[in-house]
């Protein structure tokens, strides 16, 4: 089932959301319904505060990103070997970045047609539960590792607009007005 996703302003996107006891039938379903609505709004990861829910769970893929690159954004974005990957992210973890950054910009589901540079580090080691709940401790690099933490920042309450200066918040001040006010158009639901 597509989910409506939160738009900006929304208290729900500012929590930091609790962890995940014990799996169920509910969680399968939410998970389900979270890859169906990414998938609708065509985007390449989402987590469970943009549908309403606070708990500790996204799912990110990063193949749809490798697949749109042309040679020279695949070479520049994905290491050697990487071609994407498809992962839910249960009670997710980041326990270790490397010191290397790169620039790349960043958008949102919750804020559209925003879309501004973010510096994040290049690779992060990561423990999580799949959605089978089986622990895995795991590094990803390049264009991967900056979607994961993307959505590891949502259920930590922080947006990408967050990480942003002053001056680029002030700028695009109209542009979140209308997001809060909703007066936006999107190609799926959107919820205030």
């Amino acid at each position: 089932m597509k989910l409506p996703i939160l738009a900006y302003g929304n208290k729900t996107l500012k929590v930091d959301c609790d962890a995940i006891a014990t799996n169920s039938d509910d969680l399968n379903k939410l998970i389900d319904d979270m890859w169906e609505t990414m998938e609708h709004a065509y985007g390449c990861g989402l987590a469970a505060p943009q549908v309403g829910e606070t708990i500790q769970l996204f799912v990110v893929d990063s193949i749809v990103m490798y697949e749109n690159a042309d040679i020279d954004e695949r070479k520049a974005n994905f290491i050697e070997g990487d071609e994407g990957m498809r992962e839910t992210f249960i009670n997710a973890r980041i326990i270790g970045k490397s010191d290397e950054t790169w620039d790349e910009i960043e958008g949102c589901l919750s804020i559209p047609d925003i879309f501004k540079r973010v510096t994040r580090p290049w690779s992060i080691t990561i423990e999580y539960l799949d959605r089978d709940f089986k622990a895995h401790t795991k590094t990803f690099h390049g264009t991967t590792a900056r979607i994961i933490q993307h959505e590891y920042d949502h259920i930590r309450g922080v947006l990408f607009i967050d990480r942003l200066s002053a001056f680029t918040k002030k700028l695009i001040g109209t542009k979140l007005k209308k997001i809060m006010s909703g007066k936006i158009f999107t190609d799926y639901r959107m919820k205030q």
